[in-house]
């Protein structure tokens, strides 16, 4: 099965920044949108973060203002750009590829990165 790459997770402390980054295989091709979600114990996943081939950008409510997505389409790698960490910003992260092929659209997930903010 294949997976996206990602990397960036770790242990802050509140109010400081992370990176995360995702990178698609070479294999996935015509990505149409890449994205991040996340989930903490107990909960469901959720929406971070997306970004189409475009630009067009969409975030959760939670993040506006702190978090920022960026893509470099020609590497297949979308970005995170965490600021302003909070202790309820800790969860699993997980990357998200959206692939089109004859009409048919794809998803593709990372293995997910712990994120940990510590008060």
């Amino acid at each position: 099965q294949v997976q996206l790459l990602e990397s960036g997770g770790g242990l802050v402390q509140a109010g400081g920044s992370l990176r995360l980054s995702c990178a698609a295989p070479v294999s996935i091709s015509n990505i149409n949108a890449m994205g991040w979600y996340r989930q903490a114990p107990g909960k469901q996943r959720e929406l971070v973060a997306t970004i189409t081939t475009g630009g067009t950008t969409n975030y959760g409510d939670s993040v506006k203002g702190r978090f920022t997505i960026s893509r470099d389409n020609a590497k297949n790698t979308v970005y995170l750009q965490m600021n302003s960490l909070k202790p309820e910003d800790t969860a699993v992260y997980y990357c998200n590829a959206e692939r089109s092929a004859w009409g048919i659209k794809y998803d593709y997930w990372g293995q997910g990165t712990q994120v940990t903010v510590s008060s």
